[in-house]
């Protein structure tokens, strides 16, 4: 069994939105994926979706693209993005995954997962508080994503490494700290992964060890469509 992840699939098969619009790179990704997907994961692995899974404005519109993940190998953990417009209640989304049949595809929120003893935790995240038009609204956002990612982390119980993934990037390209960074510090965690960014966006991404921390950028057309091995 091993650990993947990939952020931003954007999939496009419930609504008519294709995403090569947004340059060559997504030009036939679906398929691209696909079979990418196929060729590396196995089903016993487990794969965390940071966000942005599909274009559907509401969940019914996503059936075809939940369709789609769901023929895929592996387990699929899917985190909230700030596309993801159909994401509703966590009853509501177990309840479409069952009765569609999805007997592989969960959500991260407000909650958990374990592979092996390592603890799946995080949260959408939001915009850095080091930007200039950070608001006041901004800022019961982001502090309300922190406290969801407490309480992803304190649902893990004793596990011998937390993995947090997040939607937003959790640091500037100055790296500066902020309560995000500080609440993964808190629990030990040395490994965060999240997505967001595409194209011209590709070079803010902070990369590497920062305070302890190693951060990586997932989004689908950076990582060119193949999910990201962390652990097998």
């Amino acid at each position: 069994m091993a650990l993947y992840t990939i952020a931003d699939l954007h999939l496009p098969l419930g609504i008519d939105k294709p995403m090569d619009i947004f340059g060559a790179a997504w030009s036939g990704y679906v398929e691209r994926l696909a079979d990418n997907w196929q060729s590396k994961i196995k089903p016993g692995d487990t794969v965390v979706m940071p966000g942005d899974f599909s274009w559907a404005t509401y969940l019914e519109q996503s059936y075809k693209d939940f369709e789609f993940l769901n023929k895929l190998n592996g387990r699929k953990i899917l985190l909230k993005g700030n596309h993801d417009y159909w994401w509703t209640t966590l009853n509501k989304l177990r309840t479409f995954i069952s009765d569609g049949g999805f007997s592989d595809i969960d959500f991260l929120h407000n909650n958990s997962y374990k592979y092996e003893n390592i603890a799946i935790c995080g949260t959408r995240g939001w915009l850095n508080p080091s930007w200039e038009s950070f608001s006041d609204d901004d800022r019961k956002i982001f502090e309300r994503e922190v406290q969801r990612l407490e309480l992803s982390i304190k649902t893990a119980g004793e596990c011998d490494e937390i993995i947090v993934f997040t939607h937003y990037p959790p640091l500037s390209v100055q790296r500066e700290p902020n309560a995000f960074t500080e609440m993964m510090k808190k629990y030990g965690v040395k490994k965060c992964f999240y997505g967001h960014l595409h194209g011209p966006a590709h070079k803010s991404a902070v990369e590497g060890v920062a305070d302890g921390i190693e951060y990586r950028l997932v989004a689908a057309d950076y990582l060119t469509f193949e999910p990201w091995l962390i652990t097998e």
